[in-house]
């Protein structure tokens, strides 16, 4: 970082941060860029961008009027929409907010799952039809679930998920033994031998080259009639159309959907009205005061920075996420 006061554009889209206030006083400037447009006139002089709106490709399009760009920070753990070839190749800096949605996200998967096991979608189905039907539902307990992302997310997804009685299997890029919280890791090639095995399949990796389309009818046949896929990872890790397929023919039991390979979600896409479907809109991470704790994060980093110590969650850009190596 050069030796002046940074400048620090915020790219918001039309969901403003809460204010800024704690880090005006170490900066020479705050702009706010509403979108593309604005972005392209105030990225000239801008030495620190905090893309807000990390669902924009808006940075991208405006990167040669990049002059002085020196580190984004993104608030989001995903960071798949930063990795296009010139800032990949670039010397800028790229953190992420790591660490905001891990516990949240895991709660929320928790939540799915004894939604699926104790068949509360009929529940309140039948609550609104006014419908007294009697049924057995299952144990959560003694199930087991193969999570797919080794990092924050999916590890506190496993402790979750194994405090709940339920065993849990983890696949990542490597296999590795007796994982303090996914028990033993799968390399990703492994996986559809996995899942017939298994009760549910979460995925919460990051998006990238590798993991692109990861699930697809190969992998849902495995699964089964009796098997629940949850991702709240990001929507192009499963072959979307290989889903609605599977949905429609009753060949897996279940799926809750927090992204999908477009958002928002057509009207007119059959995942809407499945009766085996949970769809919910990109929120899983997303509780009571994580925007303050986003602009919080992206604060201490600044702070570190100006300080000359090493920011937060720096993403290793030739991976495409933060490395825990």
């Amino acid at each position: 970082m050069s030796p002046h006061p940074p400048v620090i554009t915020v790219l918001h889209g039309a969901d403003a941060p809460p204010d800024l206030a704690p880090v005006r006083p170490l900066v020479a400037e705050v702009r706010a860029a509403g979108g593309p447009a604005e972005l392209a006139e105030l990225l000239p002089g801008t030495d620190v961008l905090f893309v807000w709106d990390f669902n924009s490709d808006a940075l991208a399009e405006s990167w040669p009027r990049a002059d002085r760009l020196r580190w984004v920070h993104t608030a989001s753990a995903g960071v798949d929409r930063m990795m296009f070839p010139a800032l990949v190749d670039s010397d800028v800096l790229l953190t992420n907010s790591r660490g905001v949605f891990d516990q949240p996200m895991a709660e929320y998967v928790l939540g799915l799952l004894l939604a699926f096991a104790k068949d509360l979608p009929s529940t309140l189905r039948f609550q609104g039809e006014r419908r007294w039907r009697h049924r057995e539902t299952r144990r959560l307990a003694g199930s087991h679930a193969v999570v797919v992302g080794t990092g924050p997310i999916g590890r506190a997804i496993g402790r979750s998920l194994t405090s709940a009685g339920v065993a849990v299997t983890g696949v990542g890029r490597t296999g590795r033994d007796s994982d303090p919280d996914l028990g033993q890791v799968h390399p990703s090639s492994e996986l559809a031998t996995l899942l017939p095995d298994a009760d549910h399949l979460v995925l919460a990796a990051p998006l990238t080259k590798a993991t692109r389309g990861l699930v697809g009818a190969r992998e849902l046949a495995a699964l089964g009639p009796e098997g629940v896929l949850v991702n709240v990872g990001r929507g192009p890790l499963v072959d979307q159309r290989a889903l609605e397929e599977a949905v429609a023919a009753g060949t897996i039991g279940g799926a809750a959907l927090d992204v999908f390979e477009e958002e928002p979600l057509p009207e007119d896409s059959p995942l809407w009205s499945a009766p085996s479907v949970i769809v919910s809109p990109h929120m899983s991470g997303d509780v009571v005061g994580w925007r303050d704790e986003l602009v919080e994060l992206f604060g201490d980093n600044l702070r570190r920075v100006l300080g000359g110590r090493e920011p937060l969650n720096v993403v290793d850009k030739r991976l495409g996420y933060v490395s825990t190596s």
